[in-house]
């Protein structure tokens, strides 16, 4: 069930409005601070209308309801009202411009405020489903971003193959058109160029997104290259890798 907090520091008014919502079938929370009201919103999720006096001495309504929204999760959607008895036209602006969802004015009235939270509590619904429906939508994004991310790499995995049984014999030339360094290191002439390039990335030190971003590849296809690297030439990590790679003899051949 949906909750209504209602805020002020004089507690005559918070009990009284608290007992006539009740009445009129709302569940409310109450406090008299806006310290309290910070506390109680984020400890309660139930909470789905804050209804708080304007002027309080810790800090306005206005300034409570910034602040539960800045500390609030993305997912987290609430209304707020805002009453007082003594309001400029001014902070009838400032208020609606926070996003303030409703304003009465002192002396309530209350079938009025009756009215006005039961509005909300619909728009409230709504609102929830709207941004139930965008996260939904923001999900299946990413997971297609990321499938459209694993078949390149697959796809340049697969391009890589043929050349590791059938070209082996054309690999210096390649490296030599690339004016690439050479190693000589068991099992490296087993590699596709796109593995020597990272394996020489490796040897300098670069880590997989740097790799990656170098290439123009995910991180996912470098860690891919990484592993059959260190297979292909039996290293048992990257470290190992990099350092048999820094300290045998290299040869540089330029295009």
């Amino acid at each position: 069930m949906h909750k209504v907090l209602i805020v002020d520091n004089e507690p005559l008014v918070v009990e009284e409005l608290a007992e006539f919502l009740v009445e009129q079938g709302f569940e409310c929370c109450t406090c008299f601070s806006a310290s309290d009201a910070i506390r109680l919103f984020h400890q309660d999720a139930d909470i789905a209308v804050v209804l708080s006096d304007y002027r309080m001495p810790e800090m306005n309504g206005i300034e409570l309801f910034q602040l539960l929204r800045k500390t609030s999760p993305r997912e987290r959607v609430f209304e707020a009202v805002l009453f007082t008895g003594d309001a400029e036209k001014e902070d009838v602006i400032e208020a609606l411009r926070a996003g303030v969802s409703d304003y009465f004015q002192k002396p309530l009235d209350l079938d009025e405020l009756v009215v006005g939270v039961n509005r909300l509590l619909r728009r409230l619904e709504q609102r929830r489903k709207e941004l139930n429906v965008h996260l939904i939508n923001e999900k299946l994004q990413a997971l297609n971003a990321s499938m459209s991310e694993l078949c390149e790499g697959i796809s340049s995995l697969q391009e890589d193959a043929p050349q590791i049984t059938a070209d082996q014999a054309a690999r210096p030339a390649v490296a030599a058109a690339k004016g690439a360094v050479r190693y000589d290191l068991p099992g490296f002439d087993k590699l596709s160029p796109r593995q020597v390039d990272v394996a020489g990335f490796i040897a300098k030190g670069m880590t997989n997104y740097q790799i990656s971003c170098e290439l123009g590849i995910s991180e996912n296809t470098v860690k891919l290259y990484v592993s059959q690297i260190l297979r292909a030439t039996g290293m048992r990590n990257r470290t190992q890798l990099a350092l048999a790679l820094d300290h045998q003899q290299a040869a540089v051949v330029v295009a």
